[in-house]
């Protein structure tokens, strides 16, 4: 995974040397606002650039959903990078938000089951009284790159696969979704669906028989979140990258051969790389020394992150990490005294 499938025509050309990543908004429109401010961006005929237009932001997807401002919140992104002063790739959340709306022959792409209502309920209810709008917000999601990749670094929602993001630029010549390509998602095994999967969800894996885990949002999972960088690893607890904790007594459960086979791998070696996903709580601090992590819960009221990269100075250094504390609560009630 030495250089980009496809050769240098799939490189993003842009005469910026300065990018500010900014993880999982997830509808937190007050703290995007403040993060933007604290970036040194500045509102001009409504859109948010950079003054002198030499640092664009790249959004890790996942902007809708959960959060008490969506429908503003897609409007600042939207308008930013209409305007070319940001980029985006699509999160597993805006997937879900097409899928959802995406008749098949029989039923709807995306289950319409109660995980998939509770997921997306936040965002119907903004755009509730908007309906052209919610559809051009879809239409847009539906045309989203699924991964880009600069000279000197890259950026995808949850896990960056070569063998996948190969496949899928030898059939499509393209890093970006389509309508027809949602479709194709249909079939499990296409390469529209591998890619989309394993780029935007990331990589699980089953938890044995009888086991499961309760996770924050309520449900009952039976399958856990791991990461794509760790060095030979052997056991659960070596890969083990999400929220909720493993069952005690998993933790040191051995990788068979099938589950070995299943992970993706980013080496140390490889060029820097973005990614939101994964909920994870604190301090901002890299996840690898060439991997940064920007989703720090900003809708559970932690922190919305970015990472201010410079390509003149690519080796990645905590010190770059930005944020602000997002007050989902305070937002809320925001909203509330407006409406009264």
């Amino acid at each position: 995974m030495t250089s980009s499938p496809g050769g240098k025509s799939l490189l993003i050309e842009t005469r910026c040397s300065q990018f500010d990543i900014i993880g999982d908004v997830h509808g937190c429109a007050d703290a995007l606002s403040q993060l933007l401010l604290k970036l040194g961006y500045r509102q001009h005929a409504g859109v948010y650039h950079f003054p002198d237009g030499k640092r664009q932001v790249i959004f890790v997807g996942d902007v809708i959903d959960r959060g008490p401002q969506i429908r503003e919140t897609l409007a600042i992104v939207r308008s930013m990078v209409d305007q070319g002063a940001a980029h985006i790739v699509i999160g597993n959340h805006e997937f879900n938000a097409v899928a959802y709306f995406t008749k098949l022959e029989q039923g709807y792409l995306r289950a319409h089951n109660p995980r998939a209502q509770q997921q997306i309920q936040a965002t119907l209810d903004a755009f509730a009284a908007h309906p052209e709008e919610w559809q051009d917000y879809l239409d847009w999601f539906a045309r989203l790159p699924l991964f880009l990749e600069f000279e000197h670094f890259r950026v995808v929602h949850a896990c960056w696969d070569q063998a996948r993001i190969a496949a899928y630029w030898q059939r499509f010549n393209s890093y970006c979704l389509s309508p027809e390509r949602v479709q194709q998602c249909a079939d499990y095994t296409s390469v529209a669906a591998r890619a989309v999967e394993r780029l935007t969800r990331g990589v699980s894996l089953k938890l044995p028989h009888g086991y499961s885990i309760k996770s924050r949002d309520g449900f009952e999972r039976r399958s856990f979140r791991v990461h794509f960088w760790a060095e030979n690893a052997e056991c659960y607890d070596d890969i083990v990258f999400q929220p909720d904790p493993l069952p005690a007594e998993m933790r040191a459960q051995r990788l068979d051969a099938a589950e070995q086979a299943h992970l993706s791998h980013y080496p140390s070696h490889e060029k820097p790389l973005f990614i939101g996903h994964y909920w994870l709580q604190g301090e901002p601090a890299l996840v690898a020394a060439n991997i940064a992590c920007l989703d720090y819960s900003a809708v559970n009221n932690g922190k919305l992150v970015a990472y201010c990269f410079d390509t003149r100075s690519p080796i990645l250094d905590p010190k770059h990490f930005v944020f602000v504390e997002s007050d989902v609560n305070r937002a809320i009630d925001i909203e509330n005294d407006l409406s009264m």
